[in-house]
């Protein structure tokens, strides 16, 4: 008996130690978590491939003009649009502000249109054959091209150049839903029918959650469209009492001051810039962050 005790023990000490070897093993296999990144390290990280761009794009129109291609006063180089730019940076801020009045008053207008549209589409099978295949059909027409009808419909008013930019926003936005419905997994509805989302619920918390992330995707596309839509139409159509960066293109262009055309385009493309990166960029990166598509101990 006391030998058979003291194999016993022998075989449990055993196990024991190879238990606490395994467990052992499981514990090395956790991931340390990272320390709190160092915010000034994580905006110069963010920033200086921008500046490394710009420096580039503008060392090359440089080398364009000292290439003698156009006469300075037609191309004018980086330091004559810089000075132009400061000079007439009140004008410009004063443009720029009410062309971003104009585009966010057309844009929030085609967001909810756009999303109505194709939360309608994707619910309906008749609707998506029968206006499915037109709403990329319109998001491919040029912009440009409902000038025209826009001038017939409502003359050379605010409406007008709205009419432009909500039909060349609204389109992108339904197809980014649309593209973002279409990719649910379909456990993850079976799922919300198990847990009682149905309807309304299963749309306001499986469906929209989970196309988010596409749906952002077709926000930003949607302003992209909106905001070359808003500048093609106010360089065809000067709306009275208004004085906007499309009016201050043009006039630059007729008076032959090519300088300042070159200003105003440099604050056009700032605009567009700072846009994307301070309000589409961070609204993309927290829809993806909060969906789990960021790797958050890189």
């Amino acid at each position: 008996m006391p030998t058979d005790t003291t194999s016993a023990g022998t075989a449990d000490a055993a196990a024991g130690g190879r238990l606490d070897r395994e467990l052992a093993g499981i514990d090395a296999l956790g991931l340390a978590v990272p320390a709190a990144p160092n915010r000034a390290k994580a905006v110069w990280s963010a920033t200086w491939p921008k500046l490394l761009a710009v420096a580039i794009f503008v060392g090359a129109w440089q080398v364009v003009v000292w290439t003698h291609w156009k006469d300075p006063y037609i191309l004018p180089g980086p330091v004559a649009t810089f000075r132009a730019f400061i000079d007439q940076r009140d004008t410009l801020l004063r443009a720029a502000l009410d062309t971003l009045q104009r585009g966010a008053l057309g844009f929030a207008i085609a967001t909810v249109i756009g999303t109505l549209i194709g939360l309608a589409v994707s619910r309906s099978r008749i609707l998506r054959s029968g206006i499915g295949s037109m709403i990329t059909g319109l998001q491919t027409m040029p912009s440009i091209a409902w000038f025209p009808l826009a001038i017939v419909l409502f003359h050379l008013s605010i409406w007008a150049v709205l009419f432009v930019v909500i039909l060349g926003a609204a389109p992108s936005i339904a197809n980014g839903l649309l593209t973002g419905i279409d990719n649910i997994p379909p456990i993850l509805l079976r799922a919300g029918r198990v847990l009682g989302a149905n309807g309304w619920s299963a749309l306001r918390y499986v469906i929209l959650p989970a196309a988010m992330p596409s749906f952002v995707g077709g926000l930003k596309q949607g302003w992209a469209f909106a905001w070359r839509s808003l500048l093609a139409g106010e360089l065809i159509g000067a709306v009275a009492g208004t004085h906007a960066l499309g009016q201050v293109l043009d006039a630059d262009r007729s008076f032959s001051d090519y300088t300042g055309m070159m200003a105003a385009m440099v604050t056009i493309f700032l605009v567009g810039v700072a846009l994307d990166a301070l309000v589409f960029g961070q609204l993309d990166r927290f829809v993806r962050r909060s969906h789990g598509l960021i790797d958050t101990a890189t």
